[in-house]
């Protein structure tokens, strides 16, 4: 399934082109807004495939604790999804401030998330692309470097996959990783 994928230690470091909800994997990275309402983009299809459960962990999440801050990442079940469990990872909105370390944050804190519950495998969109407006070279340029440091520190995931929407995406991604 993977369009390429390189070994780092024991991990998997895959890219696929694609619809992330698709991916059978443990599970998947929603971008989220501080809210985690399910909108558009990525949280949309998530809603529409993982079915009406996963919006009302979503506010039950909220509702207990408040708006999750930018960076940070909450889990909730995978509904009827392939994963069992989507990662709701709070990107930042272009324009807002320190979006470099914020992103790289929601990466980071995101992959924590999947060891604490001791996940074998873990896609990502390119977070903050859509309608938060980061440019897709920018986000490359933090995640994957995040994601490359977090894994070379040690982790008991096998498979870290970017799951990136279109051509052009998968492109930029690619190009950076050959880059670092």
């Amino acid at each position: 399934m993977s369009d390429l994928r390189v070994n780092i230690g024991k991990t998997a470091l895959e890219f696929v082109k694609g619809d992330i909800t698709e991916l059978p994997v443990d599970c998947i990275v929603n971008a989220a807004n501080s809210q985690l309402k399910l909108g558009g983009g990525v949280a949309g299809a998530i809603r529409r495939k993982g079915g009406p459960g996963i919006q009302e962990e979503c506010d039950e999440i909220v509702s207990e604790r408040g708006q999750v801050p930018t960076g940070e990442a909450v889990i909730t079940s995978g509904g009827d999804l392939k994963a069992r469990y989507v990662i709701h990872a709070v990107g930042p909105v272009f324009g807002e401030s320190e979006e470099d370390a914020k992103l790289r944050d929601a990466t980071v804190n995101s992959l924590k998330l999947a060891d604490e519950r001791e996940l074998k495998s873990i896609a990502f969109p390119a977070i903050s692309t859509g309608y938060f407006g980061l440019s897709k070279k920018r986000c490359a340029e933090i995640m994957l470097p995040a994601a490359i440091s977090y894994i070379k520190g040690g982790t008991r995931i096998e498979r870290v996959v970017f799951c990136l929407y279109d051509q052009d995406t998968f492109e930029i991604f690619k190009e950076i990783l050959l880059r670092i």
